[in-house]
């Protein structure tokens, strides 16, 4: 189940590149709260509080503006050149009994036997994209691997799921395998392709941020 978090942010009146450099000079990150038929709320949060909540694993949070609560999740964040300092974050509002559909990364427990007697271990899928409530999103899915030998495979359809999860990938799909060495793991699932995670993206250029916020209000 997802790790919950506790953050209280301010709404900035201040908008644009320039303001939201000189607000990060005071160790704040500006952000935004939007979602459920709302209007996004411009906002900023202590940079210290929201890279410890990220740290932890925190994806769904409530969220205190202005002496009132909400829960929302963790959208977007984006960071600098070196992934240190988180630049800006978007926050959804949510309630809490609610599907959503989130991607998850795949975490592998075990060592395959067919891997340590020579074969090739490919990790096809590193991500599943899942329905299930806001506040039952799990931090990863377990894969065990302790059984593969050479030229078996874990498909999405073979997995365990948490309680009230629903795995939105074909059940078809490979999700690890081990292939006897000098066989290409591309040609034996030539249509996966690792997605990569939803809420982290790249840092935007200089006065995108503001511009990202006005067309989600659209």
């Amino acid at each position: 189940m997802s790790v919950m978090g506790k953050i209280a942010v301010q709404r900035r009146k201040e908008h644009g590149s320039r303001a939201c450099h000189k607000l990060r000079q005071t160790g704040r990150v500006p952000g935004n709260v939007y979602g459920h038929k709302q209007d996004p709320v411009p906002v900023a949060v202590s940079s210290s509080d929201l890279l410890n909540l990220v740290k932890s694993g925190a994806r769904v949070l409530d969220v205190e503006l202005e002496g009132k609560s909400e829960t929302a999740i963790v959208r977007e964040l984006q960071w600098d050149t070196f992934g240190r300092q988180i630049l800006h974050f978007d926050l959804v509002r949510v309630d809490p009994n609610e599907k959503l559909t989130v991607e998850v990364r795949v975490e592998l427990k075990g060592t395959a036997p067919g891997a340590l007697s020579g074969g090739i271990l490919d990790h096809a899928m590193r991500t599943l994209t899942l329905e299930c409530l806001a506040i039952q999103i799990p931090d990863s899915v377990p894969v065990k691997i302790g059984h593969l030998e050479i030229g078996k495979a874990l498909h999405v359809k073979e997995l365990e799921l948490p309680p009230n999860t629903r795995c939105l990938n074909h059940g078809d799909d490979v999700v690890v395998q081990v292939t006897e060495r000098g066989t290409s793991a591309e040609s034996a699932t030539p249509s996966e392709t690792p997605a990569q995670p939803e809420v982290i993206k790249k840092p935007p250029k200089e006065g995108e941020e503001e511009a990202a916020a006005g067309e989600k209000k659209k």
